[in-house]
């Protein structure tokens, strides 16, 4: 064996915005080594993930697995399970819970020790905090399509592009 893998039938990348139904768009990270310089490279792929369902939001982190034939001209890959869901950072070794450097039970346990900051609202509450898409149409937007029509200037504005106007 040569040591290459030819098919990529599962991977691993987050899902961006995207006006395809019935889809997610997975964004796809794989390191490339330049020979010159002998150093890696990030290099992206998008692909589109089937997701009837359209469990999938913005941010999240995703399993995507190749489908045997296309189901469309985009959509190669199915959607396996969301591996992280986004703003809820989980440790990938340990499988605690994280907030920027810290773990969560930590934080806990060193408010206990020490007590509350003074003049503080208290901390957040992250056990009792509801999951996210609970505010959707209210203040959380991405299960919808992003805005994509540019504004359209009438005739005889000075910013419309007719050359015949001017």
């Amino acid at each position: 064996m040569s040591g290459v893998v030819s098919k990529n039938l599962m991977l691993i990348g987050q899902c961006f915005a995207h006006t395809t139904k019935n889809a997610a768009r997975v964004r796809v990270k794989r390191m490339k080594l330049d020979e010159y310089l002998h150093m890696y490279f990030p290099e992206y792929t998008d692909y589109f993930a089937y997701d009837p369902e359209q469990k999938c939001k913005v941010g999240d982190v995703v399993l995507i697995k190749e489908l045997p034939e296309q189901m469309t001209k985009d959509i190669t890959h199915s959607l396996m399970k969301i591996v992280y869901p986004y703003g809820d950072i989980t440790d990938p070794i340990t499988g605690k819970k994280c907030v920027v450097g810290n773990y969560r039970d930590h934080m806990k346990l060193r408010s206990e020790l020490y007590g509350k900051a003074e003049g503080s609202d208290g901390g957040f509450d992250y056990d009792n905090a509801p999951d996210r898409g609970w505010q959707e149409n209210r203040k959380d937007f991405t299960h919808k399509e992003g805005y994509m029509k540019w504004h359209e200037f009438e005739p005889g504005h000075p910013l419309h592009n007719d050359p015949a106007a001017t």
